[in-house]
Order: structure tokens, then C-alpha cells, then sequence
């Protein structure tokens, strides 16, 4: 009894401790906003997703604004393969047809985003699906011929997002958006994520992947850098494995277009998100503009 009663206030001291180490970095991230790049396998493992809303739903307790962005790699791919469509990439995009763009704008709805924002909710936060199409929060504009219908961001409607956040809402976006003409196209949620955190004038950009953080000379475990400065990240980026290329640009573009921080984290550890904003060590990979 005595060695349980002891075990108990180890762990009470533990948690004092995590929320003395926390409240300084509430106080420097209270009323900011902070974009979230959802994916990896905290998209499809339950615990890691339950995780995840815990965390931005405790960011918003806090009084800072999360938004966050997806995607849907391997829900789209099943999605398409269920649609008897095959799925093929070119530098790390998918190529988009004009009969695939109506599964994953679906999917992405359906399958990711209202689960998700569901999620939230069942943790005590507030949130609401949104995509690109949503009072034309995203236009896109085709980005190369040889993806089909792949788009980039080419503008922002902000205001639909900063009225959500005034609002106390968690905006759960996923990365549909109509070109000028009304066309829909596919848009990567990493550079889409990057694009909004730039309009927004967010703190931070914050992107979940499947690996520790950015390797220089990748698979070697020993070569994992924990901050690069956006020169280093120029250089380095042409020789990234082409999975790893859209995440670094988004950082590298979210950085160059006035966002202090973006940081890569490993999606596969629970938390993460709070681990990456509430400790002094950090985790995975920072981008810094020098």
C-alpha cells in the first residue's frame, strides 16, 4: 500500500512537473495561430488520430488557435482502387484523372475529415470541416500538365478561416479546390497547409509524417537533423527521397513567406504535437529562416 501511495505521487509529480515546463510556452503561443499538417499513420491508426484531436483540442482549451489541414494518401488510394482506378505518382504527387477527383474529394470529406472533426469535438474542443472549396477559401491553378488535375494554392480567402478561429472553431480542411474556371483539382495538404499558414501569419507551421524528422543522407539513422536554416534547406532539397520533397518545400516555403518556425514531427508518436510545442527539446526537425 505504502509503495502504490509512492507510485502515485511520483506520477503526480511527473505530470507537476510537464505543466511547470508547459506554462511558459502557453503564455508565448496564447491568441496565435498555429497550422497543422494532419497525416501520415496518425491518419490511420485510431489511437494515434484520438491523440492527435486530444492534442488540438487542448490547444484550443489553452487559447491558441489551431487550424489544421489533410490530407488522405492511403484512404484515397483504397478509395481509388475500390473505384477500380489506378494510382500513380510523379515526384512524390499523385496523378489526378477527371474521373478520380470526385473519389477523393469524397474521401477526403467523408473518411478523414468528419471523422476527425468528430474526434475533436469527443475531446472537448469545438470544429468544423471546411475545404478548399468552402467560400473559395483556396483557388488553385493547374501546377503541371503531366498530374492532371493537380493545382497549387494561387490565392487565399482568409477570412472564412479567421472567422472560424474568432469564433472558437477548429477549421478541419481538406485540400479540394476549385481553379478559375470552377474546375476541382487535387492540391497537396502539405503546400496547401504552407500557403495558408503564410496568409494567416501563423506562428508555426507544424507537418506530421512517418519518419523521426528530416535525414540528410537517408537511411542513415545517425544523419537526423534537428534544425536546418532555409539556405541549408535549399541546398539539401533536391537530394531528399521524393516522398520527403513536398513536406520540406512546404516548410521551406512557409519560412521564406514570413512564418517564424515549421517543423517536421513524427506523426507515429502519440502527442506529438504537444511534445513538439510544449517542451523545451522539441522533437523531429526545425526550419528557421537562418
Amino acid at each position: 500500500m505504502i509503495q502504490a501511495d509512492k507510485d502515485v505521487l511520483d506520477l503526480a509529480k511527473v505530470k507537476a512537473k510537464t505543466l511547470v515546463e508547459a506554462a511558459p510556452w502557453i503564455r508565448k503561443f496564447h491568441g496565435k495561430v498555429v497550422v497543422i499538417k494532419f497525416g501520415g499513420n496518425a491518419m490511420i491508426d485510431e489511437a494515434l488520430q484520438r491523440a492527435f484531436a486530444e492534442d488540438v483540442a487542448f490547444l484550443q482549451l489553452v487559447g491558441i488557435k489551431p487550424v489544421v489541414v489533410h490530407g488522405g494518401g492511403p484512404q484515397i488510394s483504397a478509395g481509388l482502387a475500390d473505384a477500380g482506378i489506378e494510382s500513380r505518382f510523379v515526384d512524390g504527387l499523385r496523378v489526378t484523372s477527371a474521373e478520380a477527383i470526385g473519389v477523393i474529394r469524397n474521401v477526403l470529406r467523408t473518411q478523414i475529415g468528419e471523422p476527425l472533426q468528430q474526434m475533436i469535438v469527443a475531446a472537448g474542443g469545438n470544429a468544423a470541416v471546411y475545404s478548399g472549396e468552402t467560400e473559395n477559401l483556396f483557388r488553385a491553378a493547374v501546377s503541371r500538365a503531366d498530374l492532371g488535375l493537380v493545382g497549387e494554392v494561387v490565392a487565399v480567402n482568409t477570412e472564412v478561416i479567421l472567422e472560424a478561429l474568432e469564433n472558437k472553431v477548429i477549421p478541419v480542411i481538406s485540400t479540394v479546390a476549385p481553379d478559375a474556371q470552377g474546375q476541382i483539382l487535387n492540391v497537396n495538404a502539405d503546400l496547401a497547409a504552407s500557403s495558408l499558414a503564410v496568409a494567416l501569419n501563423a506562428e508555426k507551421l507544424v507537418v506530421l509524417t512517418d519518419v523521426t524528422g528530416l535525414y540528410s543522407n537517408w537511411p542513415n539513422l545517425d544523419s537526423l537533423i534537428s534544425e536546418i536554416n532555409v539556405s541549408e534547406l535549399e541546398e539539401l532539397l533536391p537530394n531528399l527521397e521524393e516522398g520527403m520533397i513536398p513536406k520540406m518545400q512546404a516548410c521551406l516555403q512557409a519560412v521564406q513567406g514570413g512564418v517564424p518556425k515549421a517543423h517536421i514531427i513524427d506523426g507515429r508518436i502519440q502527442h506529438s504535437v504537444l511534445l513538439e510545442i510544449f517542451t523545451t527539446a522539441g522533437i523531429g526537425t526545425l526550419v528557421t529562416p537562418r
